[in-house]
């Protein structure tokens, strides 16, 4: 049995199965790209929720796999060498696990570099943008008399839900008729966008049926409809 106590965070949220892939996440849209990805391609996997609002991602056991103090975590008891592995970084953990079995992204050749870079493109805009044009539009935000910042970021979530638009332009997916990492990174982000957000007229989602359409189709994914709610509320 591999023995994960090296690690300091399994005594904060023992692994009750050690050979399994450890998860330390909350059903935030970061956080469920990593569970859905699991779900989709099938490798056992433990979650453990890491709960914000007794601050347990400052936790001294957390930092010792993730110092950003962001979830997604994983800890691998097989990774490279079936040596225990952490990863941290929602995109850098789903192109992991997509080359640990080989499945939502190709392991060579221009579909992955194509495929990487709609990854880089979520998680450097999309991810950013969506969260702070949430922030300006249900908490805070909504407090403050000048609206440039909110507009700001409505300016830019519309622009890039244009770019998105015009990619899934004949197409059933972002790479295509392959479903991918790329697709699992950024359809959460849209997902909460016009949900928990309840910015899709703010950024008039009517005008993106391609948007719309796919978003369709991901959240009717049996994968993301467990994805979606691991790890579960306690």
């Amino acid at each position: 049995m591999t023995d994960l106590s090296a690690f300091p965070i399994t005594a904060k949220w023992p692994a009750q199965f050690p050979e399994w892939i450890q998860l330390y996440s909350l059903p935030t849209p970061n956080g469920v790209k990593v569970s859905i990805m699991l779900e989709e391609i099938g490798l056992p996997y433990e979650p453990h929720r890491v709960a914000f609002d007794s601050n347990d991602q400052l936790s001294a056991e957390f930092l010792s796999l993730n110092p950003n103090n962001k979830i997604p975590a994983i800890l691998d008891p097989h990774g490279p060498g079936d040596q225990p592995l952490a990863v941290f970084e929602s995109g850098a953990i789903l192109i992991y696990l997509a080359d640990k079995s080989g499945q939502l992204l190709a392991q060579e050749g221009a579909a992955r570099y194509e495929t990487l870079q709609w990854l880089m493109w979520q998680m450097g805009g999309i991810g950013p943008m969506f969260g702070q044009l949430g922030f300006f539009n249900k908490f805070a935000g909504k407090d403050y008399e000048d609206k440039r910042p909110r507009d700001r970021y409505v300016a830019e979530s519309k622009r890039l839900l244009g770019v998105l638009e015009g990619r899934l332009q004949g197409r059933d997916w972002i790479m295509g008729e392959r479903y991918t990492i790329a697709d699992i990174a950024t359809f959460p982000w849209v997902r909460n966008l016009i949900g928990f957000y309840e910015a899709g007229d703010l950024v008039g989602i009517n005008d993106f049926p391609n948007v719309q359409r796919v978003l369709a189709r991901f959240v009717a994914r049996p994968a993301v409809i467990r994805g979606l709610e691991i790890p579960k509320a306690v």
